[in-house]
């Protein structure tokens, strides 16, 4: 499946003019996009596993390292040739693959030949083929780093990636070569391969959407990032006993996940409860300051995702929490054990499942702050992106698209507001403008009862700012309805993002709708649905070209491999 999602990627690529060619996966339709991926790296004619470093694919390192020292490395050009000629690509040959299976079997492992087994094995296969995806993956960020294209971040709560060694050997196309590399090393590939444990990301459909959907851009070219969380535990594993069925966690992290690379110096600050105080600026305008609260870090592991048959490699960045304050020395030394990591606990459990239970208010909290975790940190991390670009605010949408899978990450349109107007300093509605342009959004459902809703009291203790942010932007909108439709106070009451009742909640949806420039659906009744039942009085206010329809495609490429590798003498053409 491919997620049905509409991104606009406008000016997605204004400094190339490279072609696309038409892979065989389903097309995403592109809302209001005229763009070209940032550049087509299969429009190098030459062998693309050779060690001839191409002209029109990516630059050498002295095009540009984001965050690196360019000064000195652009200072001296003997150092950038040595640089160059050390960090020549891994070469895809048997010879080659089973050298560089066995260097990681006994350097990366510390295994030999006598303690070799299928799960060691596995690792040493995974370790080799992650060092090809992270040949292109520095390629592609070092090109983008130069050309600076209009990026897409695809947030999603749930990534169902599946097992990552057999798509990746597919999407590489190295996997006959790898098969026969390591039939000489005594394993067969298909054992290796059963040997991972899935990635514990994601549930359903939502989340297998959300991985095709990178798959699909990172094969069309396109400068993308995912964002999303690393669940420590995932959402369960269960079992059948006594006709009951029990859940316990998902270790599908014990031993670690030699996909993923962590990040320690990609860190930022999420902050909870606190306090809100009005100030006066330098400027005589009054300003807000969020303060004091709870504060937990979010660190960066990056995994990347390799197109089929291209050089491009884009990368799905998740995050993990961990506290500000990781270890309390005074209780610790006072006896009091517990109150020494309890900062510790409370940051790690924002991040140690995939949807919590919220049949209490203690969970209801935790799933919150774990979407604000998400989100906050995901923001946080493209405007760092952006500003190494130099470009005024008013620029900000035409280099960043953010498409919201379902309502989950919807606080990222209040937070996003946030930050240009308490923190950058932008009046309202230029920063509300920049916030509806920079957002898009999938619907997944059509029951009123399925929406995701959050009760304001919950709200104003973990977020109080965003509270108010939410507040302003449901008055504002609502005295545009009015100006529209006026008199009708029932119409004002069914588009209101805040429902009145005790307590009051705040529909999620209908703030990604009207923080957003687009609204898709994910099938074509879906969306006709969507438009007739569930935002009707939004399709007669916004008009029906906000509202489109992106229907869920195939990516047949994975089975009709699989197939053609399993009864060969079926497919005759």
């Amino acid at each position: 499946m491919m997620s049905g999602t509409t991104i606009n990627t406008t000016n997605a690529s204004a400094n190339t003019s490279a072609k696309v060619r038409k892979p065989s996966v389903a097309a995403i339709t592109i809302a209001t996009s005229s763009a070209t991926p940032a550049y087509s790296a299969s429009s190098n004619g030459t062998n693309p596993n050779g060690r001839t470093r191409s002209s029109t694919g990516p630059p050498p390192l002295s095009a540009g390292i984001a965050g690196g020292n360019i000064a000195y490395w652009s200072a001296d050009d003997n150092v950038l040739e040595r640089w160059n000629a050390m960090t020549l690509p891994e070469l895809d040959d048997e010879d080659s693959i089973a050298r560089s299976f066995c260097r990681h079997a006994t350097k990366t492992l510390a295994r030999s030949s006598f303690n070799m087994d299928n799960f060691a094995a596995y690792f040493a296969a995974a370790n080799s083929v992650r060092d090809r995806l992270l040949d292109k993956w520095d390629a592609t960020q070092t090109f983008h780093s130069q050309k600076n294209p209009k990026r897409v971040y695809y947030m999603s709560l749930e990534f169902l990636l599946g097992r990552t060694l057999d798509n990746s050997l597919l999407n590489l196309q190295v996997k006959k070569n790898f098969s026969s590399a390591l039939t000489g090393l005594g394993f067969r590939v298909e054992d290796l391969i059963e040997e991972e444990m899935d990635a514990a990301l994601g549930n359903g459909g939502l989340g297998r959407l959300a991985a095709c959907y990178m798959d699909s851009l990172a094969t069309l070219d396109y400068p993308a990032w995912g964002y999303g969380i690393r669940y420590q535990y995932g959402i369960f594993q269960q079992k059948i006993a006594d006709g009951y069925q029990i859940e316990f966690p998902d270790y599908w992290l014990n031993f670690g996940n030699p996909w993923e690379i962590e990040r320690l110096d990609v860190c930022y600050e999420i902050r909870f409860r606190g306090h809100v105080n009005k100030i006066t600026d330098t400027s005589g305008r009054a300003r807000y300051v969020w303060e004091g609260g709870e504060k937990v870090l979010a660190i960066a592991y990056d995994n990347p995702i390799p197109g089929y048959a291209t050089k491009n490699c884009i990368n799905i960045r998740l995050w993990g929490s961990k506290p500000a304050k990781e270890f309390d020395f005074a209780s610790f030394n006072d006896g009091n054990y517990d109150k020494s990591v309890e900062e510790q606990k409370a940051a790690e459990n924002i991040t140690a499942v995939l949807y919590p239970n919220d049949n209490h208010m203690v969970g209801k909290a935790l799933r919150l702050k774990q979407q604000y975790f998400f989100v906050s940190a995901t923001l946080q991390d493209a405007i760092r992106r952006f500003k190494k670009s130099g470009l005024p605010w008013q620029k900000f949408p035409s280099q960043v698209s953010i498409q919201l899978n379902d309502t989950h990450p919807t606080m990222g349109i209040a937070e996003l507001q946030r930050i240009l107007v308490d923190e950058e300093g932008l009046l309202w509605d230029d920063a509300w403008d920049i916030v509806t342009k920079t957002y898009s959004f999938t619907n997944h459902t059509v029951l009123p009862e399925a929406l995701e809703k959050w009760a304001v009291p919950l709200l104003q203790d973990l977020l109080p700012r965003l509270m108010m942010i939410i507040f302003d932007i449901n008055l504002f909108f609502l005295q545009k309805v009015e100006r529209v439709f006026p008199g009708d106070r029932d119409r004002l009451r069914r588009m209101s993002i805040i429902e009145e009742g005790q307590p009051q909640h705040i529909r999620m949806a209908y703030l990604a709708v009207v923080g957003s420039h687009t609204v898709n659906g994910v099938a074509e009744l879906h969306s006709e649905l969507v438009k007739t039942m569930l935002f009707s009085d939004f399709v007669e206010y916004f008009g029906e070209a906000r509202f489109t329809n992106v229907t869920n495609g195939v990516t047949p490429r994975r089975s009709e491999f699989i197939n053609y590798y399993s009864f060969p003498n079926a497919v005759t053409s």
